[in-house]
């Protein structure tokens, strides 16, 4: 198979990973036809919060952060969105404008798909549907833990628990470094802390034999008291 077949949303194997797996092959069809795949190189935006998007952005290769901007105009990245992710089908259902930025975390490929053919597929296939809604369930119940664990964790268990989920959900390198590196200043917004502190708590882990770190890189040296410590135990 040609990169142009492989490219078409009826032979995407990323479609497995999201509802659009869903949908009938004339839908796929018709989506491909009208989809645009483009490169979005680290640090550039995809879409920003405030913004009226005008379809959807499935993930087809990359890591993105999904982020919103506080009151004291600190950003708070809420989730990471990786292969097979798609971006902005709250926003589009709702018909408001974007709640969250995405900005690229790596070099990714993502396909924008317009609104006409999501939506076109939404009301006309119950199976699509219900697979978007069961996704947008998920996601309210990530926020929900997102929140709570806001409230009621210190950062130094917050910031274990993310080291976790990178290792979890992004793997690991030959060297044993966490694959998906993140800036001091990226980590600290997703625990919900300032940059300083972020970086003392990394220091104090690694001093303690938690952690080891390599410039931004960072390997998981104690899975046991790490799991511990965001566990509160």
């Amino acid at each position: 198979m040609n990169p142009h077949e492989e490219s078409r949303c009826e032979n995407c194997i990323i479609r497995e990973l999201n509802a659009l797996k869903t949908l009938k092959k004339e839908e796929l069809k018709a989506i491909s036809d009208s989809k645009v795949t483009r490169t979005v190189k680290k640090g550039d935006p995809i879409f920003k919060e405030g913004e009226k998007l005008n379809g959807v952005f499935c993930v087809r290769d990359g890591v993105s952060k999904l982020s919103k901007l506080s009151e004291n105009g600190k950003d708070q990245i809420v989730k990471i969105a990786s292969k097979g992710e798609v971006m902005g089908q709250r926003s589009l259902i709702a018909e408001e404008a974007a709640n969250l930025s995405a900005v690229a975390l790596n070099d990714m490929q993502v396909c924008f798909i317009p609104k006409e053919n999501f939506t076109e597929s939404l009301s006309k296939n119950p199976k699509f549907t219900q697979a978007l809604l069961k996704n947008m369930a998920r996601e309210l119940k990530l926020a929900d833990d997102v929140i709570v664990n806001m409230a009621q964790k210190t950062v130094n268990q917050r910031l274990a628990g993310i080291l976790l989920y990178l290792e979890k959900h992004f793997g690991t390198d030959a060297d044993g470094y966490l694959s998906l590196i993140l800036s001091r200043n990226d980590i600290a917004d997703v625990v919900g802390t300032a940059t300083e502190l972020c970086i003392r708590s990394l220091a104090k882990f690694k001093k303690s034999g938690l952690i080891e770190t390599e410039g931004k890189r960072i390997k998981i040296s104690d899975r046991d008291v790490l799991n511990q410590l965001w566990e509160g135990v």
